[in-house]
């Protein structure tokens, strides 16, 4: 896949294919990220054209985007299930085990990856890999446990960087928790690492999406592949 344009072309695509999911009288749940935005961008135009729909973000950055795209929000904090949610992901192998948090909201982006009936996954093409790992894995932790945490991380096998800012300062989640990117090469057993983090005191949670995902949309130079999990 080429970068620059190509790749954004890739993206929109599989954004939309994705959105066209959307029925009307459906609460879908937004992620959040550069592919994320490309469904706001899409969702928008339908609701624009008539749709009927409401939706929940999984960032901050998301609600405000929706918001300006139209699209009627509800506060998170006042539903327990959502019908669809499109998100992003920074890598996603084959059996749609996927790693995010590149934009630092894989914890609202889990709680609301897990509310929901069914969840599609869209990306471009080179955001497959064979095995995760080949980006770090983020995870959000309470600022009282930094080095608690990331010790244990390098017990792991990782290698914890805490996510900064230009000027050094730490880049905060929206819940103002610290982000730490963590290195550990080829996941090899993605299920036993994730179980090993969730048991971390101070971890509030981490990127990778094990179970979540039902549906990937890969945008590719020859047209956007869709893919079910049970294929």
């Amino acid at each position: 896949m080429a970068t620059g344009t190509a790749t954004d072309r890739a993206k929109r695509e599989a954004a939309e294919a994705a959105v066209a999911e959307i029925a009307s009288g459906m609460l879908v749940g937004l992620g959040t990220g550069s592919t994320a935005a490309f469904a706001i961008a899409a969702l928008g135009r339908r609701v624009r054209e008539g749709l009927q729909v409401t939706a929940v973000g999984t960032s901050l950055a998301t609600e405000a985007a929706a918001r300006a795209a139209g699209i009627a929000m509800l506060d998170f904090a006042d539903v327990a299930h959502t019908d669809l949610v499109i998100d992003g992901a920074d890598e996603i192998d084959p059996a749609f085990r996927a790693i995010k948090g590149g934009g630092g909201a894989m914890l609202r982006e889990k709680i609301v990856a897990t509310s929901a009936a069914r969840m599609i996954c869209i990306v471009d093409s080179g955001k497959t890999v064979a095995t995760l790992g080949t980006r770090p894995l983020p995870i959000e932790v309470l600022p009282f446990a930094r080095n608690f945490v990331s010790d244990a991380v390098r017990a792991l096998g990782g290698e914890p960087i805490v996510r900064m800012m230009p000027d050094g300062t730490p880049v905060l989640s929206d819940q103002a928790n610290l982000l730490i990117d963590c290195r550990f090469g080829p996941i090899t057993d993605p299920a036993g690492l994730a179980s090993a983090l969730t048991a971390v005191p101070g971890m509030l949670g981490h990127g990778l999406f094990l179970t979540e995902i039902d549906a990937l949309f890969v945008g590719r130079d020859e047209g956007t592949a869709r893919l079910e999990r049970r294929n």
